[in-house]
């Protein structure tokens, strides 16, 4: 496994599309949190959304891991890239000339996804331990280290979609295509979803394919791996219990969603060696 790893970390290390992208992605984090954390003066009234309790803890690990998840079209790009250039350059075509098997190419792109994935998590474990630190109003050790289920789902979701990624790229051979087919699968997913409520609608609840189909669609169960936190937030809960109204709902990361994008994990990870092996390179 180290070899194999070894093999696309010298790839990666002269790529500079990767390190730019790279550098982007975690620069965008360090500048949301930073602007967050800038106390603003509006005519005399000094407002930082840092103080509004968004970063107490354990609230942070939920909201920020729902938050810097929909940062990872960068890592998508550099996943996407990666693939694709082996494509290009014909360095696939080489690398299995010099004795590398196609199982261990889909096995060296799988370890890229992973380490993609668990540095990214590292990040982003560290630096909402940063901010928890300096901004949170509960600081006790058990506070501090509950809700941590939200940091694995981040994990789980970054696998599973690059993995899709990685998929994609073999699929169609080039980035822009595999890009531009990740937005057509959205696109497709959201038109589901409002067919299967329409459904819901004529049908009074009597045909509720939303919950029972829409739930396993790839994109969808990685969404719902983590639910959105703003009705979580307790500014919110305030105010809706003033208006008469509660949320009624889990914030928990569902078992059912973890199992079912595990699962889409798996099939991409074979369906992408299966592609692969058919090939004629």
């Amino acid at each position: 496994m180290l070899r194999l790893l070894n093999i696309e970390l010298h790839k990666l290390k002269y790529n500079k599309t990767v390190k730019v992208i790279s550098i982007v992605y975690f620069a965008l984090i360090c500048c949301v949190a930073l602007i967050v954390s800038i106390e603003f003066n509006f005519g005399g009234v000094k407002f930082r959304v840092a103080d509004q309790g968004i970063f107490n803890f354990p609230f942070i690990w939920h909201f920020n891991s729902h938050i810097v998840a929909w940062l990872k079209i960068f890592f998508a790009i550099v996943i996407v890239s990666i693939v694709a250039n082996e494509y290009s350059y014909r360095t696939l075509k080489q690398n299995l000339i010099d004795g590398l098997s196609k199982k261990e190419f889909i096995a060296s792109k799988f370890l890229t996804v992973v380490l993609f994935s668990v540095v990214s998590t590292i990040f982003l474990f560290v630096v909402s331990m940063i901010l928890g630190l300096i901004f949170s109003d509960y600081n006790e050790i058990g506070i501090i280290f509950s809700d941590m289920q939200y940091i694995g789902a981040y994990l789980l979701k970054l696998i599973a979609f690059f993995s899709f990624c990685m998929f994609l790229a073999i699929l169609v051979k080039r980035s822009a295509f595999a890009l531009g087919f990740l937005v057509l699968w959205q696109v497709i997913e959201g038109i589901i979803a409002i067919l299967f409520q329409y459904i819901n609608v004529k049908t009074d609840g009597e045909l509720n394919l939303f919950e029972s189909v829409y739930n396993f669609l790839p994109l969808n169960a990685m969404s719902d791996l983590i639910v959105e936190p703003f009705t979580r937030f307790g500014a919110v809960q305030s105010a809706a219990n003033q208006l008469g109204e509660s949320f009624d709902k889990s914030y928990d990361v569902p078992w059912y969603s973890v199992l079912i994008v595990i699962g889409w994990t798996c099939l991409f990870i074979y369906w992408s060696y299966a592609l692969l092996k058919r090939r004629d390179l």
